[in-house]
Order: C-alpha cells, then sequence, then structure tokens
C-alpha cells in the first residue's frame, strides 16, 4: 500500500514512533484541551486546573518543539516526496510548532507582556484551536493515499526538481 511519510513514520519502529510522534503529543493536547475548557468557561486565573493548564501548555510546547527540531534536521532533509498530499500531511504536522510552542511562550511570560489575563486566555484559547486545525489537517492528509492526489510511484525524482519515469 502507498502511504504518505507521515503515515510511514508512525508505522515504522513499532511501537516507539507511534508513541513519541502521536501518544505523546496528542496525549497532551488532549489534557490540554480539556483544561482549557474548565479555564475558559470558569474564567479561571489561578487555582489546580489553571495550574494544570499552564504546565501541560509549556511541556507540550517544548516537546513538540523537539519533535520538530529532530525531524526538521533528520527527516525531513531526506524525503523523496510522494505528492501533494505528503507536502500537506508532512508541512501541517510539522507546522504545529507555531501554535503549540507560543502557548509555551506566552505561559511562560516570553510573550503576551502587555495583554490582559482576558487577551491571554483568548490568545490561548485561539492558538490551541490553530494547533487542532492543523493537526487534524496532517493526519486527514497522511492517511489518504498519496496516488489520489496524483503521485506516481513509478516515476523517479531527479536531481533538479524534475520526475521522469525510469528507463
Amino acid at each position: 500500500m502507498n502511504m504518505t511519510h507521515y503515515m510511514e513514520l508512525l508505522a515504522v519502529n513499532q511501537p516507539w514512533n507511534l508513541i513519541i510522534y502521536m501518544v505523546i503529543p496528542v496525549a497532551l493536547a488532549e489534557a490540554l484541551v480539556a483544561t482549557e475548557f474548565f479555564v475558559v468557561f470558569n474564567r479561571l486565573q489561578a487555582g489546580a486546573v489553571r495550574t494544570w493548564n499552564k504546565w501541560i501548555g509549556i511541556v507540550l510546547g517544548i516537546y513538540f518543539l523537539g519533535v520538530f527540531l529532530q525531524l526538521s534536521v533528520t527527516v525531513v532533509p531526506t524525503l523523496a516526496w510522494r505528492g501533494a498530499a505528503d507536502l500537506i500531511a508532512v508541512g501541517a504536522y510539522l507546522s504545529g510548532v507555531i501554535p503549540l510552542f507560543s502557548i509555551a511562550l506566552l505561559e511562560l511570560g516570553v510573550i503576551g507582556g502587555g495583554k490582559t489575563q482576558e487577551e491571554k486566555m483568548k490568545l490561548h484559547f485561539i492558538l490551541l484551536t490553530v494547533f487542532l486545525v492543523v493537526a487534524h489537517v496532517a493526519m486527514v492528509f497522511g492517511m489518504i493515499d498519496p496516488t489520489i492526489m496524483g503521485w506516481n510511484p513509478g516515476a523517479m525524482h531527479m536531481p533538479g526538481g524534475h520526475m521522469s519515469h525510469p528507463q
């Protein structure tokens, strides 16, 4: 079966890649979403749930920055792209670092210093929502057979970025 690099990454080196690249970030993101509901609904600025929300955001942001750097340095440069679905899936997955690391920076006080608590809460919620969107785009396009979006597994990637058919 043809698969995107996103899906291949999760399928190889079982169960470790699945745990490192999917289970840990998704479990932390789900915990962040769960606590976010309580924080936003109750407008919590302190307390145990707000503290958990803060630390989950920091840990998730830093963890995903590590994932992003590791994949960007060791994996992405070696890829022979498998069409549009592959580019969208990998690109969306990696772009998750922007909202997640921004949440960590917001929680650490590196950004948003001049904002009110209400404005920070809103920004936190928006960043989390952006992450959820890009993560779901990555999952959907990552599960697509890349040939559906035009990739030809029989074509070879030639230097200079041109595709040609093998002789």
